[in-house]
This record gives structure tokens, C-alpha cells and sequence, in this order.
């Protein structure tokens, strides 16, 4: 089974097959309010009630963030917006934020996470701390989601993966001490035997939060490979860096089906997997993304509005 998955246009639609259907059932996807801005309806692309993270990158004012959020919660969707800890200055400004989700946009659910910035802007440094101050719990969040990095994360391992599983460890932890339920979103990867030892590696370390495994979305390969750079994606990055050298695969769009196909067909074959869910990055774009989703996923991937 090939790694990457290249396929022209003009090959035949996929054929869904109940394992993928099971396993994109609920999925999620990201998006930004300036990606946001470009889809006329969601409604047309995404399932009824799919939980949409609304990334927070450094820059972007709070109030696009929340009527991002807005939007979303009124077409119907469960919305997640990033706390990246190294923005937020101080309790106040988090508490704020909380406030005019809560207060504009009904939001009930949080990814928390250290975020992408190398010097913190304020009194926070990582998502533990954003978790100790007790105001998602006082604030009655439903859900709280925490980063996940199956290949490490540069940010904090130079190398290894002793300072992340520590980390996991701490927040599962955690979760004996919050009515909120909790899941790991995780950062996106393109092998799915690295993600399934990966994740068998988090059981046997104790780890009983649920992963909800992130996955790029189709995109031109050159466009996936500035994202994994970006992102510190280690070993996907030499997958696509090999691939780069193939000039005959440079202009192909890459789509997630064989991760996702070998993915599905471990669960099935494991219904204890502790992957439950599909997170994806929308990398080519949103509409991109949920059209395959809408190909490939069955019933999983029927728009709330089916009549456009």
C-alpha cells in the first residue's frame, strides 16, 4: 500500500466502504477566521453538529476569533476555539476571552495548547497552566481537548518524546479532577503505522484519554511540505521531502486515503483502539477537504444542507 496517496482528476470516485464511514463518523475540522471568510455556507459542506476547532494564530484579534465562532454556532456546529497559552497575558484577558465566547457565541468547548510562539506574552507558558486556573470548570466547559503530537514536538523534546509523554501524563491526570470530557487532538501525520504505535504506546504508558488523530487534508505537495516545516512534522516531512524528488508527483494533489483506509481497517479489526476520531487540517482548503470527506465518507460526511 503506498505511504501517499496521489490520484488525477479524472480517476473514478471511491467507492465508501464502512470501515472509513465508521471511523470519519463525527469527524472534525479546522479552520481560521480568515479561511472561514471564504466559504459562503457551511452548511453545504460539513455534517449537522460537526465540531469545528477555530485556530487562534498569533495576531489575529479576539473579536474575529469569536464572530468566527458566532457564525459557526449559528449554522448549527459545535464550536472549539484554540487558548494557546503563550498569547494570553495574564488570568484577566483569559477569563475575558471565555466570557465573549460564552456571552456571543454559546461556546462550550476549548482546545488548550501552548501554541506556536517561542516567547509567551504573558504569565502563561503551556496549556497546564491555563488548565490550573480553574475557569473552564467555573465556566461549565463540556469538553476540554489537549495537543497530541505523535512524531514529538521540537517546541519541547529536542529530541525524544520524554518531555510531551510527560506532559500526556499530566493531563490525564487531570481528568479525575474536571466534570469536562477530555480528548487528545492531535497534530497532523501522514503514516499510519507510526500513529498506531504511537498510540498503543500511549495505552501502555496509562493514558486513557481518547485520541482524535489529525490528518492533512488534500493539498498540493508542495503546499504540505511548507506546513510540516512549519510544524516541526519530522519523519512526514522526509516522506514528502522523497516524494518532492518525484517531479512526476509534484503538480498531483495528495488526498488522505491509504492513512486513513489503513486507519479504518485497524479499528475495525480493534474496536479498543483508543484513536476514536478524525481530526483534519484543512490544508488545500475547506471546501477541498470536505468534498473528499463527502466522496470517501458515506453517510458520515452528509452536509447538513443537502438541498444546495
Amino acid at each position: 500500500m503506498a505511504l501517499l496517496n496521489f490520484r488525477r482528476k479524472e480517476a473514478p470516485a471511491n467507492t465508501p466502504t464502512a470501515e472509513v464511514e465508521a471511523l470519519l463518523r463525527d469527524y472534525s475540522i479546522e479552520v481560521m477566521p480568515r479561511t472561514a471568510e471564504k466559504v459562503e455556507d457551511f452548511t453545504a459542506l460539513l455534517p449537522a453538529e460537526t465540531r469545528v476547532y477555530v485556530a487562534h494564530i498569533e495576531g489575529t484579534p479576539i473579536e474575529d476569533m469569536v464572530a468566527t465562532a458566532k457564525r459557526l454556532n449559528a449554522d448549527g456546529y459545535k464550536v472549539m476555539p484554540h487558548f494557546p497559552a503563550r498569547i494570553i497575558k495574564d488570568r484577566a484577558t483569559l477569563a475575558n476571552w471565555i466570557a465573549m465566547y460564552q456571552g456571543e457565541a454559546d461556546v462550550k468547548q476549548a482546545l488548550l495548547l501552548a501554541g506556536g510562539v517561542t516567547t509567551p506574552h504573558g504569565d502563561f507558558s503551556d496549556s497546564m497552566q491555563l488548565m490550573e486556573t480553574g475557569l473552564f470548570d467555573a465556566a461549565g466547559f463540556e469538553r476540554l481537548h489537549v495537543a497530541g503530537h505523535p512524531e514529538g514536538n521540537r517546541d519541547i523534546d529536542a529530541t525524544g518524546t520524554a518531555g510531551v509523554d510527560a506532559a500526556l501524563k499530566w493531563k490525564n491526570d487531570f481528568q479525575t479532577r474536571t466534570d469536562a470530557k477530555m480528548a487528545i487532538a492531535t497534530q497532523f501525520a501522514f503514516d499510519a503505522k507510526p500513529i498506531i504505535a504511537w498510540a498503543d504506546s500511549l495505552r501502555e504508558a496509562g493514558i486513557t484519554l481518547p485520541v482524535h488523530i489529525g490528518i492533512a487534508g488534500p493539498a498540493k505537495l508542495q503546499t504540505l511540505i511548507k506546513f510540516a516545516i512549519a510544524c516541526g512534522v519530522g519523519p512526514s516531512l522526509k516522506v514528502l521531502q522523497k516524494r518532492a524528488m518525484d517531479v512526476t508527483k509534484l503538480l498531483l494533489p495528495y488526498e488522505p486515503t491509504d492513512v486513513i483506509n489503513e486507519l479504518a481497517l485497524h479499528k475495525a479489526a480493534n474496536p479498543d483502539f483508543n484513536i476514536s476520531h478524525v481530526h483534519f487540517f484543512p490544508l488545500g482548503g475547506i471546501k477541498t477537504n470536505a468534498g473528499w470527506a463527502i466522496e470517501n465518507g458515506g453517510s458520515s460526511a452528509v452536509p447538513a444542507n443537502t438541498s444546495v
